[in-house]
This record gives structure tokens, C-alpha cells and sequence, in this order.
């Protein structure tokens, strides 16, 4: 069975459409057709119920996509390998990412993969302000967006993970201030702002099954970078709304506490971009990897020690 057939079942289960993923996959509508046929004959099953009007996952289909995704993800890996004896990793990578996700998560994790390829360089565009690629002379970035925003904005990119936001608070906070379970409760708690372009995000939605509460919160700080929200978190002053990617650690080891998980806030996407398909260099492929396999351990620790739910923080192509 060839990778690249697989990856076209997976992007067509995705966007739920052979036209669209042979447009995404830069192949003929007819040669992904032709692909998603040599799968169903190998396997002897019918994948995709397909109509005039609508083409979904047959209960085989549904079946087969998380074993198709992790086979990918193995087969990749082992790509990986073998591109690292055949391609040497080195050259540039100018990478931009949030101040958060540079400070804590891509430092280190960036530290891992030079040293184990001393001929790879970096540099780095750490802001939370969104970059300008070529004002910036940046080759590569992460941002947390859809793949809508990456179409429309003409990228090429690699989903990385879904997101997850949950309200947060240390056991200092709780102790002396006790936890909110209701939106009417939140709003007569101190919240930490997250301030940026001048907009103050002080209206937070958050949903208990499909009715939607939307909090006005208030505030004694504010400011345009996301570490600090966490670190004030951390301090005791007040409840942050924040990423699962950015406070796992501190979730962990328990100096926060998640508040209100009866309530949950729409999950969003890590995507890793680029504005030209020839800047996908064997480095950037690398670093994609070594980040997804990074965040699933994240997302496996967290789920086994019972911070959140695999429902919470769906895998990247649920």
C-alpha cells in the first residue's frame, strides 16, 4: 500500500471531498479517485458513502481512519530516518512563533533537535504580533489559525494539532478566593487579560453542551504577552483562560488547576506555515515531526493522569 495513497484517504476524509484534497494534495481529481480505489480493493471494503451531493465515511471508513493516521504517522517517522542519512539537516531555519510557545515549548525543543544536527542553524521571530513573512524575512512560522485562514491566505502548511483552551487558577487563588462553577460566578472573579493591537479579550464565551454563555470579566491587568498571563496565573492573582499546550506542565505538577470544566471553550488549531511550497526544507519536515510527537505525548500524559478527557482534546484528524 503506497503512503501517498493513504494520505490522500485521510485528506479526503478531511475536507470530505476528492476535488478539494487533490487540490490541496496538487494531484488530478481522477488519480485521487484512482488512489482511494487501490485502497478499498486491498482492503475489500467500501470507505466512502458517496452521492450525488455528499460524500462521508462509510462505518468501515470511520473505522479504518484513526489505524490509517497512526500507520501514517509510523511510516512517516521512518521516513524521517532514512531522510536523515540521505539528506544531511542543516542550513537556516528562520522561524517565527508566539512569545509563549518560544520561551517554553519550541526552545527546548528546538535545543533537542540542533543538538543532535550541529549543522543546523536559527533564527528566531518571537512575537505574539502576527509576522510579515518577507518584511520579517521569515521562512517558517507557527500559528494558531484554521485551515480556511491557510487557504484563503494562499500558505502552504501542516495541521500540527487541535487546541484546547481551558480556564485555569493555582491552588493559592483557589484557596483563598474558591473556585467559580457558574458564568454568573466568573464575572465576579479577577481575570488575567490577554491585550493585543489595543483589543482587550474581556469577553469570553464558553458552552455547557450547546448553550453558549458569553462573560463580561474584570480585571486588574493586562498585557500583550501570553507568558505573562500564565506566570500571573501561576502567582495566584487571578484566573487565566489559557491554552492546554502552554500551561500542560503546570497542570502536571499542579501548580494550576483547571476551574469550571463543566464548561468548555471552543478548540482551536497549531498549524505550521509557509508562503512557499520550495521553503520545505528536510529541517522543516523534521521539526513538524518531532513537535507532533512531542504535543501527542503531551496530550497521552495528560489524558492518563486524568486532567482532561480524549473528547477534550480531540487528535489532529478526528
Amino acid at each position: 500500500m503506497k503512503i501517498a495513497d493513504l494520505q490522500v484517504f485521510l485528506t479526503v476524509a478531511e475536507l470530505q471531498s476528492i476535488t478539494a484534497a487533490a487540490n490541496q494534495l496538487d494531484m488530478s481529481s481522477s488519480a485521487a479517485s484512482v488512489a482511494l480505489k487501490r485502497i478499498e480493493k486491498l482492503l475489500g471494503a467500501q470507505l466512502f458513502v458517496r452521492t450525488t451531493r455528499q460524500l462521508r465515511l462509510s462505518p468501515e471508513g470511520e473505522r479504518y481512519l484513526p489505524l490509517c493516521q497512526q500507520a501514517l504517522d509510523l511510516l512517516q517517522q521512518g521516513q524521517v530516518v532514512i531522510n536523515e542519512e540521505q539528506q544531511s539537516i542543516n542550513g537556516e531555519v528562520k522561524m517565527a512563533m508566539s512569545s509563549e510557545m518560544g520561551r517554553n515549548l519550541m526552545r527546548t525543543l528546538l535545543n533537542e533537535v540542533m543538538e543532535q544536527h550541529p549543522d543546523l542553524s536559527l533564527r528566531l521571530h518571537v512575537s505574539d504580533s502576527r509576522v510579515d513573512f518577507y518584511r520579517d524575512g521569515v521562512d517558517v512560522a507557527l500559528r494558531a489559525m484554521t485551515k480556511a485562514a491557510v487557504q484563503e491566505l494562499n500558505l502552504y502548511g501542516f495541521k500540527i494539532c487541535n487546541i484546547p483552551h481551558f480556564l485555569c487558577a493555582s491552588p493559592e487563588y483557589i484557596s483563598q478566593h474558591g473556585a467559580p462553577t457558574t458564568p454568573d460566578e466568573l464575572s465576579q472573579h479577577n481575570t488575567l487579560l490577554y491585550k493585543l493591537y489595543e483589543v482587550m479579550h474581556d469577553d469570553w464565551e464558553l458552552y455547557q453542551g450547546e448553550e453558549k454563555f458569553k462573560v463580561k470579566v474584570k480585571s486588574d491587568r493586562a498585557v500583550n504577552d501570553g507568558d505573562i498571563v500564565r506566570r500571573w496565573c501561576v502567582d495566584g492573582v487571578g484566573i487565566a483562560k489559557k491554552s492546554v499546550i502552554d500551561v500542560s506542565a503546570d497542570l502536571l505538577t499542579g501548580r494550576l488547576q483547571r476551574v469550571m470544566p463543566g464548561y468548555h471553550i471552543p478548540v482551536t488549531e497549531l498549524w505550521l506555515v509557509l508562503p512557499s511550497r520550495q521553503l520545505i526544507t528536510p529541517a522543516i519536515r523534521l521539526i513538524r515531526d518531532v513537535l507532533k510527537n512531542k504535543i501527542n505525548g503531551l496530550r497521552e500524559q495528560l489524558i492518563k493522569e486524568g486532567r482532561l478527557s480524549e473528547e477534550e482534546w480531540p487528535p489532529a484528524f478526528d
